[in-house]
């Protein structure tokens, strides 16, 4: 366990051995806000979960490590996700209830946070109304809660297995922690980032 991250050897590896070249800031700052959550909250725990937590948002926010919004139109966010659209069923789960719901409430964050009970229930966790201005799961520092304590818990998976499910002592599940997010959708590609991540967050010298 590394209580203080070496955020400069950690950059100096990831801008090499991950991203393949030099790190924007934006890269760095997400980074950052990432970094600062970990140590002021889990500082003792298990370097494993932190590396692929980072893992995580570099593939689910396009390699930038800024909250995203979810790719599309709104009138694809209408069609996969709102009452009116072609899934109300979907709607339906997602509590997307009132037309318009599906594009308000679409995926935003380092994941994406889908659908009104989510951001209902993610503005109790967080204590930003989410359902009312829904665009604050951008704001970095209110993503970075969703993230790690969505991941940690295994909220997001309906499982309820977090990351100390799959890396405690001598356990590391590179491949299934996957399921804390997404099934197996690109495992082993981030499977490969976390090691990767793990190899610069454990330096300690």
């Amino acid at each position: 366990m590394v209580s203080v991250i070496n955020r400069k050897f950690f950059f100096e590896h990831i801008s090499s051995a991950l991203v393949g070249g030099p790190l924007k800031q934006k890269f760095v700052d997400g980074s950052d806000v990432l970094f600062d959550y970990w140590e002021k909250k889990y500082p003792q725990k298990d370097d494993r979960w932190l590396a692929y937590i980072i893992a995580t948002a570099f593939h689910e926010s396009a390699h930038t490590m800024q909250p995203v919004h979810e790719y599309g139109s709104k009138a694809y966010f209408k069609m996969r996700y709102d009452i009116e659209g072609a899934n109300p069923q979907l709607a339906k789960r997602l509590g997307n209830l009132a037309p318009g719901d599906g594009v308000k409430y679409s995926g935003r964050g380092y994941v994406q946070l889908t659908g009104k009970y989510n951001y209902k229930a993610w503005s109790q966790k967080t204590g930003v109304d989410l359902v009312v201005s829904p665009d604050r799961a951008m704001d970095a520092e209110i993503a970075a809660i969703i993230l790690f304590e969505g991941m940690l818990s295994g909220s997001f998976n309906g499982q309820g297995h977090g990351l100390s499910y799959y890396f405690a002592g001598d356990k590391a599940d590179w491949l299934g922690a996957r399921r804390t997010v997404n099934i197996q959708d690109k495992a082993q590609m981030i499977a490969n980032y976390g090691k990767i991540c793990y190899a610069a967050i454990s330096y300690t010298t």
